[in-house]
């Protein structure tokens, strides 16, 4: 069913150096909702968020490294909806999604509904580099893990009181409303050599079941880079985003099209608005474009360039 719903968005010029864009989630966030509290804790993870990508970058490393390491950052952080923080899935358990991709070959990695990696896009990465599949999933993601090294945890760290009374409220007979908070985490950058990257980490669904698997490990939906193109990370009502291809229909309107990042994101997200989706999205070029739209209340967003002071952003048009 369409719905009219406001765009907010940000595009900034091309430039030279490198440009790092970040998002923790979309929703309904608004000043009213959010405490000082929890408005001050957002700035500052998302801040070190971009710091973790910028140090990289400004060193003249790849946009891959970047985008792993600001993802990291989010993921540890039981904040957001990935990694450390994950929502619970109707059997009471988290169930992670993530994915990375490398613009300059277009080689891709994503793992989906694994429960031990510490750091799902640090699992996906893995995929890309060290196995001939781009997605693995479940169960054998987890066996992956173990014996490529990458680091395991319990269940427990995966655990947060305010996840777990969410999971509880819902099971009271609570609904889930595609309007509410995601905290999906994502990141983009263009590195210095002008290659651009993508990586995002969810933890879905509060209360998902049958190992439902939304956009952000469907590499062309909720993931995607090429430097012909444009390097995209999403977040949102997942079904919609996979309905659009969004991702890859972005760069695919930049690349074939000739469009602009920001005509070719309103187009996306304008398109997932009239399917009645709500959600938004980040995205930089080769040229060192960047930024983000989004038709919710809000999205936690930042960017960082070479040259530039941080910005750091929550709410969109009116908030």
């Amino acid at each position: 069913m369409s719905q009219d719903r406001t765009i907010s968005s940000y595009w900034s010029a091309p430039a030279d150096g490198w440009t790092l864009v970040i998002h923790g989630g979309a929703g309904q966030l608004r000043q009213l909702n959010l405490s000082k509290e929890q408005e001050d804790h957002a700035r500052v993870v998302l801040a070190a968020a971009l710091d973790s990508g910028a140090k990289i970058l400004a060193a003249g490393g790849s946009a891959v490294d970047a985008v792993e390491a600001a993802v990291r950052v989010l993921e540890d952080d039981p904040y957001f909806n990935a990694g450390r923080g994950a929502v619970f899935s109707a059997d009471g358990i988290n169930e992670l999604d993530a994915a990375i991709m490398d613009g300059a070959t277009r080689d891709a990695g994503a793992v989906s509904a694994v429960t031990k990696a510490r750091n799902p896009v640090t699992l996906a990465r893995a995929v890309m580099e060290q196995s001939p599949h781009v997605m693995l999933t479940a169960g054998g993601a987890d066996r992956f893990g173990a014996e490529h090294g990458i680091e395991q945890v319990a269940p427990a760290w995966f655990h947060t009181d305010e996840r777990w009374r969410q999971y509880e409220e819902l099971r009271r007979g609570g609904t889930f409303d595609a309007d509410l908070k995601y905290g999906t985490v994502g990141a983009v950058a263009r590195d210095a050599q002008g290659h651009v990257a993508a990586a995002t980490s969810t933890g879905g669904l509060t209360g998902k079941r049958w190992n439902r698997i939304g956009d952000s490990p469907v590499i062309g939906a909720g993931t995607w880079a090429e430097d012909a193109g444009a390097a995209t990370s999403c977040t949102g009502s997942g079904e919609h985003f996979i309905r659009v291809g969004a991702a890859h229909e972005l760069s695919a309107r930049v690349r074939l099209g000739g469009s602009g990042l920001d005509e070719a994101a309103g187009a996306v997200i304008g398109e997932i608005g009239a399917f009645g989706g709500v959600g938004g999205l980040i995205s930089v070029d080769a040229q060192g474009r960047g930024g983000w739209c989004f038709n919710s209340q809000g999205m936690y967003r930042g960017m960082a360039r070479a040259d530039e002071p941080h910005r750091v952003e929550l709410y969109g048009i009116g908030q």
